[in-house]
C-alpha cells in the first residue's frame, strides 16, 4: 500500500549521493577526455547493463553498500527490458577529471545522467545517476503492446480529462485494485467539505485513530493536535495510513460513498463497505478463515465482519509478516477503473480549491525533465504485493488537463514496480500536440 517514489527510482538509477550533471557538452571535448578513466568506466557501465561483466571491481565498496549487487542486476534487467540492450557511450561531458555528464545509447532510448569516479580507489565508480530516458523510435502502439504483455491484469489510460481521444488506452473500463490511490477519494470528500464551508484546512483535530505504516503518524502521540491540511498533505505525499484513517473518521464513510456515486464510479458497490487502511491490514494480517469469509460475502455480511475486527486484533509484527510471502487476497481492496479516476478528476475540478491541488502536487513523482514539460503535475499511487497503481493529473502549457493512470495486478506474484514506472516515463516522454 505504500506509494512508489517514481522520481527516486527513475531519476536516481544507481544513485549513491548526488552528482552534479553536465546538461550540455562543453564546446571542446578533448582527445584526452576520450581516453580518460571516466571513459573507461563509462564503457564498463554499458557492459554492465548488458550483463557482460560483474560489478565487483567497477564500483567502490561504499557504492555497493548503498546499492547491493542484486539491486544493480535487477535495475539493469528492467532498463534493458524496457529500452533494449545498451549499445555504446553516446556522450561523455567532463566537468573535471573525476566527474562527467554521461549519455548511454540503448536500442530504444538514450539514458542521460552523470558519473563520478574515486581516484583513491583505483578510479572505481562512486556515483552513477541517470535522470532522464529519452525514447528513440517509441510509439503508443509499442507501449500498449508492452503493457499488454505484462503478467496478470493491466489497465492504462493517458487522455484529456473530460473527453478527447486517448493517446494510450488499455482496457480503461476494467475495475482494478487501486492500493492507496483510493486516497484520492478521501481528498475529494474533504475538499468538497471545505468548499461547502463546513470545514477549513486550518481546522485542528486530535489524533485519535492509528493504523499501520506506510507513514509516520502512527508513531505520533495520541491526541496530538493536527490540522486538516497536515493530515491531507501526509496522506497524499507519503501515503500516511494513519492520516488517511483519521480523515475517513472525520468525513465519514457515507460521504465517501457519496463521492464514488457523484463522480461517476462505474462499480461503486465493489467498495462496499468502504475500508479504512487499518481494516484492510487487520483482515489480511489476521485470521485467514475470516479473510476468506469476507472475500466471499456480500456488503451486509462484510460490514458485520468488520465490526469484530478489533476483537483480539493482530499486532504490527504479525501484519507485516502476512505480506512477506507475496500477494494476499488482492480481491479485498479498493477498486476503480482508469475511467473512474479520470471522472474523479473531472468532478473535483468543479469545486476543488488551490490548496487541494497544492497538496496533490507536493510529490509529483516524475524526474525534472518531464516535470519541465507540464505546468502542473499532481500524483497519487498505491501498492501492496501483487497490486500497483500510478496516477497523475497533468496540466499542459495550454491549460488543458490530462490524466495518466496505470494499474497492474497479479494475484500470483509480486510486481516489479520499476517496470511500470519506466513505462510511465516512456508515456510522458511521447510527443504531444
Amino acid at each position: 500500500m505504500t506509494r512508489a517514489f517514481l522520481a527516486l527510482i527513475l531519476a536516481s538509477f544507481f544513485a549513491f549521493s548526488t552528482p552534479v550533471i553536465a546538461q550540455e557538452a562543453p564546446s571542446a571535448e578533448t582527445e584526452e577526455a576520450e581516453k580518460s578513466q571516466l571513459r573507461i568506466r563509462s564503457e564498463q557501465v554499458v557492459a554492465l547493463l548488458n550483463s557482460e561483466i560483474e560489478p565487483e571491481g567497477i564500483f567502490t565498496d561504499g557504492f555497493l553498500a548503498a546499492v547491493p549487487i542484486s539491486q544493480l542486476a535487477a535495475i539493469s534487467q528492467q532498463l534493458t527490458t524496457q529500452f533494449g540492450a545498451a549499445i555504446a557511450v553516446e556522450g561523455l561531458y567532463p566537468i573535471n577529471e573525476t566527474r562527467a555528464g554521461l549519455h548511454i545509447r540503448l536500442e530504444r532510448a538514450i539514458a542521460k545522467g552523470g558519473i563520478a569516479i574515486d581516484p583513491a580507489d583505483d578510479n572505481r565508480i562512486s556515483e552513477l545517476l541517470f535522470q532522464e530516458f529519452e525514447p528513440v523510435d517509441d510509439s503508443p502502439e509499442k507501449i500498449e503492446a508492452d503493457l499488454r504483455a505484462l503478467p496478470g491484469e493491466v489497465s492504462a489510460l493517458f487522455a484529456p480529462v473530460g473527453g478527447g481521444p486517448p493517446l494510450i488506452s488499455v482496457d480503461p473500463e476494467k475495475q482494478m485494485a487501486l492500493g492507496s490511490t483510493f486516497k484520492l477519494y478521501v481528498l475529494a470528500a474533504l475538499a468538497q467539505d471545505v468548499r461547502k464551508g463546513g470545514r477549513s484546512w486550518n481546522d485542528v483535530v486530535a489524533l485519535d485513530t492509528k493504523s499501520f505504516p506506510s507513514g509516520m503518524m502512527q508513531d505520533w502521540p495520541d491526541g496530538a493536535p493536527v490540522t486538516l491540511h497536515t493530515l491531507a498533505s501526509l496522506m497524499i505525499s507519503i501515503s500516511d495510513n494513519t492520516a488517511t484513517d483519521q480523515l475517513i473518521k472525520l468525513v465519514g464513510k457515507g460521504r465517501l460513498d457519496e463521492i464514488l456515486d457523484a463522480s461517476g464510479h462505474s462499480a461503486a458497490d465493489l467498495n462496499e463497505p468502504f475500508l479504512t487502511t487499518r481494516e484492510l491490514f487487520l483482515l489480511k494480517g489476521g485470521d485467514r478463515a475470516r479473510l476468506s469469509a469476507y472475500s466471499a460475502a456480500d456488503a451486509e455480511v462484510r460490514a458485520q465482519i468488520l465490526g469484530g475486527l478489533e476483537d483480539n486484533p493482530p499486532g504490527a509484527g504479525q501484519v507485516a509478516r502476512a505480506f512477506l510471502s507475496g500477494p494476499v487476497a488482492i480481491d479485498v481492496e479498493w477498486f476503480g477503473s482508469a475511467k473512474d479516476l479520470e471522472n474523479l478528476f473531472q468532478y473535483m475540478g468543479s469545486y476543488a480549491d488551490d490548496t487541494t491541488y497544492d497538496i496533490l502536487a507536493i510529490n509529483p513523482s516524475v524526474p525534472p525533465p518531464i516535470r519541465a514539460r507540464w505546468d502542473y503535475i499532481g500524483y497519487k499511487g498505491g501498492s501492496e504485493p501483487g497490486v500497483l497503481n500510478l496516477t497523475w493529473l497533468l496540466v499542459d502549457p495550454k491549460g488543458k488537463g490530462h490524466v495518466l493512470t496505470l494499474s497492474w495486478s497479479n494475484p500470483e506474484a509480486n510486481i516489479e514496480q520499476t517496470t511500470l514506472e519506466l513505462i510511465a516515463q516512456r508515456i510522458l516522454s511521447l510527443p504531444r500536440d
